[in-house]
């Protein structure tokens, strides 16, 4: 494993200190980082894929978190804010994602440290050094970083950074539906059958699933929220049938635990194994998908379930199999990674999701998440690779320290502390987070 260097870098030359610190992503972690940044007194440019700030918040907005706002609020945010007369909401109440846009990140956002420099519409497609592939080695650390975006017009630019904290997440990255990780055989003949996770069952998305049969695929809390509301429309909704298909023989990770100290979790739990008792979700343990395919009567999910070739029918597939970090954007950067849950090496022992919970993960920050490519960070839930252990407050710690680090402060970025509740099991989606897709 390559020796890296943990001393605070400070630019030293023009090349260097001109260009700003470029962000990806303007959800939770992203803007923490940007006010963590404009406190110290950064530049730094925030790089947004969708048309609107926290756009993967936005898209499950619906469901709520299972951490309160005591939690989710970043500390160099909230002093931005309340230096405008904030009021921070109810701090033991969980909110749902609409309301975290609504009374934080969109009022964050706003503010004139942060709004003049975050750019909408700008999706990352390759990150690397200036002038320098990844086989480059003389004076690289000291070339500034070229971060290619996507604008709207489908034109391609090259923004320059001194440095780059990569929080664009993982909600866009899904895992397949098939077993073995790799895309789901026949998937381009159902696609239009298959749904992301978390579809707002009961409002937006009510007609895809009112009257029809539904199945959800995974093990973790994403799919348990989404059988909640399936159960609730098929009470109201005659017709709709509910189907719980897990690779596993129990959705044990959904399960309540007497030892969450996140209430709104256990609670979910309960709910689901409840309607499971009562015969309102059908469930299809061991099933292991190999193949789909379109039928005269709706979508077949074919796959082996003890020991037998079986084939499930269904209307609708809601694919909540969890998430993975999209490392395409990253292949011209030097990266230090775990082989298998694909978080930085460093870090992957503290958040080995066989071993932790969301609340028993150590406090970490700059020195677990650095690789060879010196000035560029994964943080937020990227930075968990694949595994599902990921809290807001985890990734606010990350950044804080990441930017002290940037800022030269070595005592700052070294001192790292973090207080989480005490949690049972974890999300099995690596992607959930505190409700879903932190």
């Amino acid at each position: 494993m390559t020796l890296l260097d943990l001393t605070p870098r400070v630019p030293t030359t023009d090349r260097l200190s001109t260009p700003p610190v470029a962000i990806i992503g303007a959800g939770p972690i992203g803007l923490a980082a940007a006010a963590n940044l404009a406190e110290r007194g950064i530049d730094f440019v925030i790089l947004e894929a969708g048309d609107e700030i926290a756009a993967d918040v936005r898209a499950w907005g619906h469901t709520r978190l299972f951490s309160p706002w005591k939690h989710v609020v970043d500390p160099a945010s909230r002093r931005l804010l309340e230096a405008r007369g904030w009021e921070a909401p109810e701090p033991e109440r969980a909110p749902t994602g609409r309301e975290l846009v609504e009374k934080y990140l969109a009022p964050l956002g706003e503010i004139e440290e942060l709004a003049p420099r975050i750019r909408l519409n700008a999706q990352v497609i390759a990150v690397a050094r200036q002038g320098m592939d990844r086989t480059r080695t003389s004076a690289r650390a000291a070339r500034p970083f070229t971060v290619r975006i996507r604008t709207s017009d489908g034109s391609a630019e090259d923004v320059p950074a001194r440095a780059v904290i990569d929080a664009s997440g993982t909600y866009r990255s899904p895992n397949p539906l098939s077993s073995n990780g790799l895309e789901l055989l026949g998937m381009a003949e159902i696609a239009d059958a298959v749904t992301p996770a978390l579809p707002d069952v009961l409002g937006r998305d009510r007609a895809r699933f009112a009257g029809r049969r539904a199945t959800v695929v995974g093990g973790g809390h994403s799919a348990a929220n989404t059988l909640i509301g399936l159960v609730e429309l098929a009470r109201q909704e005659p017709g709709t049938s509910v189907t719980w298909l897990i690779r596993n023989t129990s959705a044990e990770r959904a399960s309540s635990s007497e030892d969450d100290e996140l209430v709104d979790r256990a609670r979910l739990g309960s709910r689901a194994g409840r309607a499971v008792a009562d015969g309102r979700i059908t469930v299809l343990d061991e099933f292991e998908i190999v193949r789909g395919r379109r039928t005269r009567d709706g979508v077949e999910l074919v796959g082996h379930r003890h020991g037998e070739v079986v084939a499930h029918t269904t209307d609708v597939v809601v694919n909540a199999t969890g998430f993975r970090p999209n490392l395409e954007i990253l292949r011209e950067i030097r990266l230090d990674l775990d082989d298998v849950v694909e978080a930085p090496k460093r870090l992957a022992p503290l958040i080995d999701p066989n071993v932790h919970s969301c609340g028993t993960v150590e406090p970490h920050g700059f020195r677990e998440l650095m690789h060879p490519e010196s000035g560029f960070f994964i943080v937020g839930m990227k930075s968990y690779g694949r595994a599902p252990t990921f809290l807001l407050a985890t990734g606010y710690e990350q950044v804080r320290s990441v930017t002290a680090w940037l800022a030269g402060d070595a005592a700052s970025a070294s001192t790292v502390s973090l207080t989480l509740p005490t949690t049972g099991v974890c999300s099995a989606a690596a992607g959930e987070g505190d409700g879903c897709c932190s």
